[in-house]
């Protein structure tokens, strides 16, 4: 049988990991008695960890939050995820980047070499978000605190290119998913003035206490908060899928097309041809990122995107002779 620091650790591993665990199966899986059992939940909750006694026929035990933050126990796999975690988080925004350091210090000193081994291998570089985009820690819980809730949450808000020196807008919204993509956190939630669904960014909120009253939650448009917010950030009320799509025939390789345009269809004509079917959310933005490819198009569809080229032509070509005088 193992010793007894050994089964104890076993134990809390095991308490970690679900809710609620019967007695008998905490003692099979262990292989120890009922008496040995008792003792050992009596020694881990010397050391501070708060477990409580199901009661019942088959009553059991259950980890419990308490004041303090006991030692924790992680196995291999879970203690390079926290590392890695932590090496992120100040990208993300979700985290000082001293703290998050200071924290993955104090992960990896108490760690066994073969695991320091690991997560010195995997050291690598974050590129920061964009300047202005961190977010405090505070607003985060407050925030997902209103969202978990369920309760209307009122706050002062900066719009993107909205003048520094104006006075924030107020804003009273049920607040419904906190999402973070492509390093910015946002708020999703259905704005109660506007009586129309919103995204908010963060890092340009304030919020006011308190809180509202509850509120009964919405469902998000198509159901899926993941696929909502893709389809807002292309500007589009119709699913996620760009307002405008069109398609064009380049002369180049269809390997040298098809990496810079992650979301589109590239379809392959020949050694140097190559068909292009992509998006975006107007039709002379969707011709101004063709152009990028620097090569003759030899065709267009539909109309609205030749007459977007034929505008962005003329545009160039009037810069072009104002710049010659």
């Amino acid at each position: 049988m193992a010793g007894s620091p050994s089964r104890m650790l076993k134990l809390l591993s095991l308490l970690q990991t679900r809710r609620d665990w019967p007695g008998r199966v905490l003692s099979e899986r262990l292989k120890i008695s009922d008496r040995t059992m008792r003792r050992d939940i009596d020694q881990l909750r010397e050391l501070g960890y708060r477990i409580v006694a199901i009661k019942g026929p088959d009553g059991g035990y259950r980890l419990d939050a308490g004041s303090e933050l006991p030692p924790l126990l992680f196995d291999d796999d879970q203690a390079v995820a926290l590392a890695v975690a932590l090496q992120a988080a100040a990208a993300s925004g979700a985290a000082d980047g001293e703290t998050a350091l200071r924290a993955l210090q104090t992960v990896r000193q108490v760690m066994p070499a073969r695991l320091r081994h690991r997560i010195d291998a995997m050291t690598f570089t974050t590129l920061p978000a964009d300047a202005g985009t961190s977010v405090d820690a505070e607003v985060l819980i407050a925030v997902s605190t209103a969202v978990r809730a369920r309760e209307i949450l009122r706050f002062d808000y900066v719009s993107v290119g909205r003048d520094a020196s104006a006075a924030p807008a107020r804003r009273r919204v049920e607040p419904h998913h906190v999402v973070l993509g492509a390093g910015r956190w946002y708020l999703v939630a259905w704005d109660l003035d506007a009586e129309d669904w919103r995204v908010y960014r963060l890092d340009r909120l304030t919020p006011r206490v308190p809180t509202g009253p509850r509120f009964t939650p919405r469902t998000v448009p198509g159901g899926d908060v993941r696929e909502f917010l893709a389809a807002r950030f292309k500007g589009s009320d119709r699913g996620n899928r760009w307002p405008c799509t069109g398609e064009v025939v380049l002369e180049l390789p269809a390997d040298r097309v098809a990496p810079f345009v992650p979301d589109g269809i590239v379809e392959e004509l020949g050694p140097d041809r190559c068909r292009l079917i992509t998006g975006s959310w107007s039709w002379q933005a969707l011709a101004a990122s063709i152009g990028r490819f620097e090569v003759a198009i030899t065709e267009v569809a539909p109309v609205e995107l030749a007459d977007a080229f034929r505008l962005l032509a003329q545009r160039f070509a009037d810069a072009a002779e104002r710049h010659r005088r």
